[in-house]
């Protein structure tokens, strides 16, 4: 006699006994919470009084809580003597335009590697590859070089060009498009008489939405959180990470408003993640990857 499949929602699910749903969905659930309980830490430190942030142990709740640290913070923010307003705008111009052309290009030489057959195409996604091994640091002199060699340095260029050259973006989106772009739909399109940039932008594109909601919100968070650069001197051009780092690098008494430029910094990556984590999920299982 054949086993009755087990259904939920009118769909067939794997055929677990109930006990073994419970122990996986018990054991998530723990995990989730271990994982958010930094996040939890970091936004309670941000409401203790300043008597309390030198409790020890740390505690992970808080007696009196206060919006006294995000007072100060703004009236820290306010006394600087470049327009807080300033260091706003380089952080928001800065990673759009980063995130824009990460994007932009990623996604076309993606296309180029998973769609166009060419010489030498398998050897340099095979550089791709190897270059996910180098981190920013190993390649800052030669990063460095190449900006001075170009005039670049102390200028906005020096952080949103060697973004576009971040070689996660382009392994995500040419392995997503490997599996999710069918060949017979854009020899169709060229059959069509589409150009091989319409055939890109308007048929592949699409296909790989979650992608590229990735790669943006990697991107946009990685420029985002961008602190002092070495390519940038003048105080007008520097980003928001930095300025409150500054700020808040007076010592035990400005404790208090550093917990709450925590906050405040890790606000905006987090929201983005969360409205797009479906996209990420989707994307991971993809290309193989795991973080």
């Amino acid at each position: 006699m054949s086993k009755k499949l087990r259904t939920r929602k009118h769909q067939v699910v794997l055929n677990r006994s109930a006990g073994g749903d419970a122990g996986i969905t018990f054991f998530l659930t723990i995990m989730g919470v271990f994982m958010f309980l930094p996040l939890l830490y970091v936004v309670i430190q941000a409401l203790k009084p300043l008597d309390e942030l030198w409790m020890f142990p740390p505690r992970f709740y808080v007696i009196n809580p206060t919006l006294k640290n995000f007072r100060d913070l703004f009236s820290l923010m306010g006394d600087s003597w470049v327009p807080f307003s300033r260091y706003i705008f380089n952080t928001v111009f800065i990673s759009v335009a980063g995130t824009f052309g990460n994007l932009l290009f990623a996604s076309m030489a993606a296309y180029s590697l998973a769609k166009l057959k060419y010489p030498g195409r398998d050897f340099m996604f095979d550089l791709v590859v190897k270059s996910l091994m180098f981190t920013s640091t190993v390649t800052g002199i030669a990063t460095f070089i190449t900006m001075s060699l170009l005039h670049w340095v102390d200028t906005y260029l020096a952080i949103i060009v060697p973004a576009f050259g971040y070689t996660l973006g382009l392994y995500l989106m040419k392995q997503f498009m490997e599996t999710n772009v069918p060949d017979e739909t854009l020899e169709s399109a060229r059959l069509d008489g589409a150009s091989e940039f319409y055939a890109f932008w308007v048929i592949a594109m699409p296909m790989v939405k979650p992608a590229w909601l990735t790669l943006i919100i990697y991107s946009f968070q990685g420029l985002w959180n961008a602190g002092s650069s070495i390519y940038i001197y003048s105080e007008q051009l520097k980003t928001l990470n930095y300025a409150i780092s500054q700020i808040t690098a007076g010592g035990i008494a400005r404790a208090g408003a550093s917990a709450a430029a925590t906050v405040v910094m890790m606000a905006v990556p987090i929201i983005v993640f969360v409205i797009s984590q479906s996209n990420i999920i989707e994307t991971m299982g993809s290309s193989g990857m795991k973080d």
